[in-house]
């Protein structure tokens, strides 16, 4: 029997081509099977390296936030510089409030009690959410933080809702605000001496307007300490603020011109003190500055909304394109 022989040839490269060949014995024919050098599988390997991420994983590529541009970094700035100045006045409502509750000794003992009529409070809440507020607004226009700027925008939106809505609420139930603005100065006569604050307003409000008491002069009659069952010096008499002349010599204020004007009748008192009260004037004085308080709660909404813009373009420019998909 005659034996076919293979021969089988070690692999050498082609002339004129970058490819070797090898020989394999397939009935009693050698074939040349084509295959990649050692140096074509290596730059096919690189070029494999060199594919872009997405196309090596397209689930995990993460895109890059553009650069912002100069009107970006104009407003950029201009965020950081209205929120600190927005930050240092919270911080000065704040720093005023603590200090008025520290020196009434409002914040520990028998007067904690009491601390949700102190007037000092609200500057403690409108410092304290105002300086949160900006400080958030800083710190995420100066760091490009997502979270900071979307609870900073967050935040002001609430706040602009509560006003918007405060508003309405006043409007509709504008017929109830003189019924609150009386409770409201009724507690004010019933506190005066417990108070500084409310003394405060109260003798302001009676030297601006002239008048005294809620209705009349009598009202100060529900007073502890201005009735006339009262042990004190003050029995039967009224704060100095109803005086038609509560100054002496001009520059010092007369604490003693209203003792005893509860004991006068209404004829004699009216040469001591006013005899009209100060819910009608405060009321008529409310309506003439409706147009103030409503221009002041505009401006007040156009900086909100200013700050929101504002907090949303760093938003737009700080976040990937292909995350907004």
């Amino acid at each position: 029997m005659a034996l076919s022989t293979a021969w089988f040839s070690w692999p050498h490269r082609a002339a004129g081509s970058g490819e070797s060949t090898r020989l394999l014995p397939q009935a009693s024919k050698l074939v040349e099977l084509p295959y990649s050098s050692s140096d074509d599988d290596d730059s096919s390997l690189a070029g494999d390296m060199d594919l872009p991420t997405a196309e090596q994983a397209p689930g995990a590529w993460c895109p890059v936030p553009p650069i912002p541009g100069t009107f970006s970094q104009c407003v950029r700035y201009l965020a950081f510089l209205w929120n600190l100045l927005f930050l240092l006045l919270g911080l000065l409502a704040l720093a005023v409030g603590v200090w008025g509750l520290l020196a009434k000794g409002f914040l520990w003992g028998e007067h904690l009690a009491s601390l949700g009529s102190d007037p000092m409070l609200l500057f403690v809440l409108v410092g304290l959410g105002a300086s949160t507020v900006s400080l958030a607004g800083c710190l995420g226009a100066l760091r490009s933080s997502l979270c900071l700027l979307r609870f900073f925008v967050g935040a002001v939106l609430a706040f602009m809702g509560l006003e918007v809505l405060g508003g309405l609420l006043l409007l509709v139930a504008r017929h109830r605000l003189r019924d609150a603005l009386q409770d409201a100065l009724l507690l004010c006569l019933l506190r005066y001496q417990e108070e500084p604050d409310l003394r405060f307003l109260v003798d302001e409000v009676q030297r601006s307007l002239r008048c005294c008491g809620l209705g009349s002069y009598r009202d100060w009659e529900t007073n502890p300490y201005f009735n006339c069952s009262a042990p004190g010096v003050q029995a039967c008499s009224v704060p100095a603020s109803c005086c038609l002349d509560p100054w002496q010599n001009g520059t010092v204020t007369n604490d003693q011109c209203a003792f005893g004007a509860l004991r006068l009748g209404d004829v004699a008192a009216s040469t001591v003190v006013h005899l009209g009260g100060c819910m009608a004037q405060l009321s008529a004085w409310l309506h003439s500055q409706a147009g103030s308080i409503v221009t002041g709660a505009a401006v007040l909404v156009l900086v909100e909304a200013t700050s929101m813009l504002m907090g949303l373009k760093m938003l737009g420019d700080i976040t990937p394109v292909g995350a907004r998909d």
